[in-house]
């Protein structure tokens, strides 16, 4: 026998209606069911009809209302019940009871709500249920659809990368998991009533602003960021516009790490290839138009500094009807400090210098007589102007500074000769890097560095505040290193719920009194199952042309699709 209490949890006043459901549970063989009795409420009056709710062939008949007093809504709580026969507590019933709108149950355990459903917010929730068996975690993301960079980052040819979203699904399906979608935090709710209906609160929702060039230029027609042009070609609601005009022979993209390389192989990577993938139907159309048969790749130091790994530069090798272009004296010096790198970096170097240098051996000489395409790095050189055309409207060329390096290894600074060289192209993709943004004034954010200041994940001078991922370090690593990352601030959460920093005795309502909030703002969250509505129509849609998927390009479609 269990007793459910009802009571108001918002605003601050004492005046409250009480309810009490006595809970009698039997167990037949095969099935479980629970049979509701109704009490009357504590003035007397008498509680609701009880409501049937079904799942995993298992029927729950338990009294679902709800209650007004001074117009506000009374909300269920504290809900335990116990099964004969097993040693488990059941502390909370999922979807059935949520998809019906009207009420949710909370538990005593620790609640930890999470904003952002990338691979930090993620591996985030991941860490935490298997650290402690009695964490509920629920995940909040802005868009209607979860896995942030994984869907919307990696490159469409990087299918293997994807795969790491199976694990994540795991995660979302866990028992006490739960996504919120179309939750736009710091807007739909703040991050203050976050804090007061959950225990814990991490900052996961990565890094959505562009560092800035800082030259004269930048916002001619033609020249974009690297975000924005990923995020065009792989179905990002908000790129979806960009329509980027491919109309010029050579494109310059500025930096040299992973994501630079990923939008140089792009523009240059055979259709066919691409067909294949789940790259968008409207850039795979843009790119079927495209002129552009030359990217040059630059940065402000040399080869043995390059930012990518060495799986893209080998991938950018061997692209299908490519060549590569570089200039010699770029390496200078280069085959002399190669056996004092790092093993990692020692490879990468080498395979650097052999495609540079070395005379290729026959097959490789035909194939790359054959190509119609070119790319190249150009090293030493920062950007100091991108050309107009003589309209003033349009990208004619970028000037770059001609640089020269002032120390050695990864910790050579990059220093102005005086010299510059300009550099004719239509095209300027901008890959210096992503910023975060301040997601709410009450959340400390240091604007120069763009993360949250943080000790190991802990939110300075901001108790129950945790951050992880690029918000937590900044826009670095690939995404094994946000999975450390995060397990380390999931590690701090969990140490502060052991030693008892984090005060986890008193309950909190989580989900239920976000989920009211929403509600009376007109704010209607998009679950896992709705997702997974969105996920089936977009492998439909993608299997009719021989894609693993077809993305839906706008919030309006994901929404249509998953309220049916």
């Amino acid at each position: 026998m269990s007793t459910l209490s009802v009571f108001k949890i918002y605003p601050q006043n004492p005046c409250f209606r009480l309810w009490s459901l006595s809970l009698s549970v039997s167990k037949a063989q095969g099935s479980s069911s629970l049979n509701t009795r109704s009490d009357s409420g504590s003035d007397g009056s008498d509680c609701p009809e009880p409501l049937s709710l079904t799942r995993d062939n298992c029927t729950v008949r338990i009294t679902v209302f709800q209650l007004k007093m001074s117009g506000h809504k009374l909300l269920f709580s504290g809900l335990k019940f116990w099964t004969p026969g097993s040693n488990k507590w059941i502390n909370r019933l999922h979807d059935g009871v949520k998809r019906s709108g009207t009420v949710s149950f909370s538990s005593g355990n620790p609640k930890v709500c999470i904003v952002g459903s990338g691979p930090a917010g993620f591996y985030t929730a991941q860490h935490l249920i298997k650290a402690r068996q009695d964490v509920e975690v629920d995940i909040y993301e802005r868009l209607p659809v979860p896995f942030g960079l994984v869907r919307f980052g990696v490159a469409p040819d990087h299918p293997e990368v994807k795969n790491v979203i199976n694990t994540f699904t795991q995660t979302a399906n866990h028992s006490r998991c739960s996504f919120y979608g179309n939750v736009n935090v710091g807007k739909d709710v703040s991050v203050e009533e976050l804090q007061q209906a959950y225990h814990a609160v991490v900052l996961s929702y990565g890094a959505e602003g562009n560092r800035s060039m800082g030259v004269p230029g930048e916002d001619l027609a033609g020249v974009y960021s690297a975000k924005d042009f990923v995020g065009w070609y792989n179905g990002l609601p908000s790129c979806r516009e960009l329509s980027p005009d491919l109309s010029c022979e050579t494109a310059v993209v500025l930096g040299q790490g992973n994501v630079a390389l990923d939008v140089a192989r792009i523009l240059l990577c055979p259709l066919d290839i691409l067909k294949s993938t789940d790259i968008t139907q409207l850039a795979l159309e843009a790119l079927a138009e495209s002129k552009v048969r030359r990217v040059l790749i630059v940065g402000r130091r040399g080869p043995v500094q390059v930012a990518c790994t060495i799986k893209e530069l080998r991938e950018m090798v061997n692209l299908p009807d490519t060549r590569p272009e570089m200039v010699a004296a770029d390496f200078e010096g280069v085959q002399e400090a190669v056996n004092d790198l790092p093993r990692p970096r020692k490879r990468l170097t080498e395979l650097m210098l052999k495609t540079a240098m070395e005379v290729p051996g026959e097959k490789e000489q035909e194939r790359r007589k054959k190509a119609s395409r070119v790319w190249g790095f150009r090293f030493f050189r920062s950007p100091v102007e991108v050309l107009s055309d003589p309209d003033h409207k349009r990208t004619a060329g970028i000037r770059l500074a001609i640089n020269m390096l002032e120390g050695s290894g990864e910790s050579a600074r990059a220093v102005l000769t005086g010299e510059v060289e300009d550099v004719t192209c239509g095209l300027v993709i901008s890959s210096i890097g992503y910023k975060s943004l301040p997601i709410d004034a009450s959340v400390p954010f240091d604007s120069h560095r763009a993360i949250v200041p943080n000790i190991m994940g802990r939110v300075q001078q901001a108790t129950g505040l945790y951050c992880s991922g690029w918000l937590k370090t900044g826009p670095t690593g690939v995404i094994a290193t946000t999975m450390n990352n995060s397990f380390d601030t999931a590690r701090s959460v969990v140490e502060d719920m052991d030693s008892r920093r984090l005060d986890v005795s008193a309950g909190k309502p989580g989900s239920q009194s976000i989920s009211a909030l929403l509600d009376e703002r007109g704010v209607k969250p998009v679950l896992f199952s709705d997702w997974e509505k969105i996920d089936a129509l977009e492998t439909r849609r993608g299997e009719a042309i021989g894609k693993p998927r077809e993305k839906l390009l706008t919030v309006e479609e994901m929404l249509l699709e998953a309220r049916k």
